[in-house]
């Protein structure tokens, strides 16, 4: 269990991607930093970040976090593009929703939504858009990982590949200078791999943070995108989007309706 503080202080690095150091969070928060250090301390204990000299940072990127310790990172801004992903979904369509934790704030904020159809091996997704009578969820069956808090494996992947969806909208671990699309295991690029091909429109979830984060296994292009929905359009980001011609959303600014609604 996170304090209110400590949460703050991990939405504050994600925020800044670089290191934070006692004093400067001492200051932030108005508290002693002998408090600071003893919640540094008990984020490092936890895996949430890494002790630097001074200070902390964010784990390695080759590391990546449990599902309940990347829930609380650059929560804001995962809530704000969730949000803008659901105003841009018409009712009635249908949409494969991926793994991860920006998918699951996406699941929060279908709670009102008047109407559609989710496939998902998102368990936690899953659960939440039961509470709404006007959805249809399919959760997929196979290996339950308690870490991600997901299904993987050949089940899920096969599950994924009986439907044909409107729009598959899924995050990944990373994303590369030159626009390939990066997964941690062959499981979710496998699944990754199933969204992409089995959906009419794909819509990619990335925070600032995924541009240039490592993970190992290549699970796409970025040219094989629409859209592009990210919390805060940097120069680089704007860039290579513009080479792959996708169609980059801010979550801060509303746009006009999409083609997609139109056609709905």
């Amino acid at each position: 269990m996170l304090s209110a503080r400590q949460k703050e202080i991990l939405s504050f690095l994600g925020e800044t991607h670089g290191v934070l150091s006692s004093t400067l969070l001492s200051e932030r928060f108005a508290v002693s930093v002998q408090t600071i250090r003893k919640d540094m301390n008990d984020l490092s204990d936890k895996g949430m970040v890494r002790r630097v000299h001074g200070g902390i940072t964010l784990p390695t990127d080759n590391d990546n976090l449990s599902f309940t310790n990347r829930e609380v990172v650059n929560l804001p801004a995962k809530q704000s593009i969730a949000r803008r992903i659901v105003a841009e979904l018409p009712e009635g369509t249908s949409i494969f929703l991926g793994i991860g934790t920006t998918p699951k704030q996406v699941a929060h904020a279908l709670l009102d939504h008047p109407g559609l159809t989710v496939v998902t091996n998102n368990i936690n997704a899953a659960s939440i858009l039961s509470r709404n009578p006007n959805l249809s969820v399919h959760l997929a069956g196979g290996q339950v990982r308690s870490s991600d808090e997901d299904t993987v494996g050949e089940c899920a992947t096969n599950f994924y590949r009986r439907f044909y969806i409107k729009i598959g909208i899924f995050g990944v671990g990373g994303l590369t200078e030159d626009g390939q699309l990066l997964d941690f295991t062959p499981e979710e690029a496998d699944l990754s791999r199933a969204i992409i091909e089995q959906s009419h429109h794909c819509w990619l979830i990335a925070d600032k943070t995924k541009l240039g984060r490592y993970a190992p296994i290549v699970s796409g292009k970025l040219a094989e995108m629409d859209r592009l929905f990210v919390d805060e359009p940097t120069d680089d980001i704007q860039r290579l989007c513009k080479i792959n011609q996708v169609e980059l959303v801010t979550a801060l600014h509303p746009t006009a309706a999409t083609p997609l609604q139109r056609e709905q």
